[in-house]
Formats: C-alpha cells, structure tokens, sequence
C-alpha cells in the first residue's frame, strides 16, 4: 500500500544501501533524485523511476524546497560533501547523514549549519544488504521539527510492525515498534548506532566462538603432539563429538533462545559452504566498535564483550603477530623453549 504523504528527496550515494532506500522510496510513492560519482548508478535508478542528476547542484535544483537530501555516503568523505552541500542550500533545508559517521563529529556539523539555519539529521541505518525488502532500522538525532517533517519518509524506509510479536509488558506510544526512533538531539541517533554495532561485534563473537567449540569436539580423535611443548588432552574420551555444526545452526533456529537473525544467517552460510573454504577468517572492523569502547571508557561502564570481540578482529588481521613473536622469544630467553613450528 503506498503512502498516502508522498515526499520528495535527493539521496547522494548510490552504493548498496543508498540504491535499496531510493527503490524503497520509490515502490511506495515517494519521489527520489539520486546523485553518485558512478553515472551507470544513476542511470540503473533512472530507469526504475528515480529523476538523474548530474552533480550536486544539479540535484538541488530538482528539489522542491524545503529539501530534504540525504548523504549514504563513506564517512571520510561526508565532511567535503556537507561543505559543497552547505552553499547550494537555502534556509530550512534538511541534510540527514545515514552512514557510519562518528557522532561526535555530527554534533560538529549541526553547529556548522546553524548559522545557514540549515536543519542536519544523523540517522544510523541498520539492515544491511537485505533491507530493501525487510527494511531498515532507524536511529535518529537531531532537532524535533525536521525529524518530524520527514516522519513519511522514515516511515516508508523503516520495516514496521512485521512480523514482530508486540512487546507485552509495552504501553508507551511511538515510532519504535515501527523500526525507526527520534533517539535525541544531534549525534544521538549514530550514538544509538554505534553502541548498536559494537553489540553486534560480541553478538557475532559470541556465536562464532561457539560454533567453533563444536566444531572442534572431536579433539579426542585427533592425533596430538607428545612432547614437552604441548598440552596432552587428559580426557580424550570425553572430546569425540563429529558434530554437523551446519546441522546446529539450523536447529538453534527453531525456538532456541539464541535463535535471532545472525544465526539465521550463519546457518545460510554454513548450508552453501560447510568449511567456509572461501573465507579467510580476516575480519575488519568500520569505527563503530572502537567508538563504542571508547565510549564505555569514558563513561566508566563495563564493556568486557565487545571490547574483546574488537580486539579479536584485530587479531584476525595478524596485527598480534608481532606481539606473538615476543611471548615465544621471552619463552625461548626464560626456559629455553623450542617453538613449535607446526601443529596445533
């Protein structure tokens, strides 16, 4: 059913996310003008009904005032294009941010828009590659009166109400049962974002450190070094599961009370490809986790999962290598421990 308030809004940034919300819009009534340095971009949009433009001021012009044009863009490069952005706007436009911007940095740029009386919205977009079809969640700062002005917007972008059972114990009024919150004022909605990424650093941790544990319950069977330098199992018996971890995955979906959609994505993956042959298992992180520490960090609070899931992918990257080298070396120096070169 289409929205009975469409709107009209210029999205610059035609990447995965940013062409799934223009179609999004599009399907719903909404009415885009889309911008990115790639014209095929542009043009693959035009065809499905979005209007082209051609450089930023181009898309300007083609927005009815008062605009509303949204950047899904890289974080480094949000700063030059708000710069640009800043000189073709007039007075009660609307920017709104729906990258991974640092929050900090969006309390600055809302202060370098008040005196244009320009409005700037951060907005931490969650959904991934499937949200054109499932929607996306929404976490948003800024000031009131704009947010809700492009209430239709954020509306059509969010999933609502699905197929989410209501939360019993909830009496409260608003927009978050529909999958999009007003979290506060400037930088507080990719405040809400960031913590919500650092979330699922331990989430993903979690679930992957576990599925490994059984993957690895056939220890007992293996055959193990015997020799000073390493560990004996001292109760092989009790360590000879051959266990379908594919198998597991699938089953904690069902009713588990870890069932949720990471496990419902792992279990895909898992079902294509049982050894994961194609990965590596070189993790990178996008900012969000290391801000949230820091965050934890200055507020004092405890964050001893996510903190360790964020050091966990830096290990995944070989950046403890170095820090390996010296244990071993110190070993060497202390006991005159051979280094086992092979074998684990």
């Amino acid at each position: 059913m289409a929205t009975d308030t469409p709107m009209q809004l210029g999205m610059i940034g035609l990447g995965r996310m940013g062409a799934n919300l223009v179609r999004r819009l599009t399907r719903d009534g909404h009415h885009c003008v889309v911008y990115d340095v790639n014209e095929s971009a542009v043009r693959e949009l035009e065809g499905e009904g979005a209007v082209a433009a051609h450089s930023l001021g181009d898309l300007v012009t083609k927005l009815e005032r008062p605009r509303a044009v949204w950047l899904m863009l890289p974080a480094a490069v949000v700063q030059s294009t708000l710069d640009q952005l800043t000189d073709l706007l007039d007075p009660d436009d609307a920017v709104i941010d729906g990258g991974n911007s640092y929050y900090r940095d969006d309390i600055t740029r809302a202060a370098q828009l008040t005196p244009h009386r320009l409005h700037y919205l951060d907005c931490g977009t969650s959904g991934g590659v499937w949200g054109l079809e499932r929607g996306y969640c929404l976490m948003i700062g800024g000031e009131r009166e704009p947010v809700t002005r492009l209430d239709p917007i954020f509306r059509t972008i969010a999933p609502g109400t699905g197929t989410a059972e209501p939360t019993p114990s909830r009496h409260a009024n608003g927009s978050a049962p529909e999958g999009y919150l007003h979290c506060g004022p400037s930088g507080a909605g990719h405040f809400v974002k960031m913590v919500h990424n650092g979330v699922e650093y331990g989430m993903m941790a979690a679930i992957a450190e576990g599925l490994s544990i059984i993957e690895h319950a056939d220890a007992g069977l293996r055959k193990r070094s015997v020799d000073a330098e390493t560990t004996p199992l001292r109760e092989p018996e009790a360590y000879q599961y051959e266990i379908d971890v594919g198998e597991v995955a699938e089953v904690w979906r069902r009713g588990s009370v870890v069932g949720s959609w990471l496990v419902d994505l792992t279990a895909d993956a898992l079902a294509r490809s049982p050894k994961l042959d194609e990965f590596t298992g070189r993790v990178s992180d996008s900012g969000e986790g290391r801000w949230t520490v820091r965050a934890a960090v200055d507020e004092g609070v405890p964050a001893a999962v996510i903190t360790t899931a964020l050091t966990d992918r830096f290990a995944s990257r070989g950046l403890g290598e170095f820090a390996d080298r010296v244990l071993s070396a110190m070993r060497s120096e202390f006991g005159g421990h051979a280094e086992q070169r092979s074998g684990r």
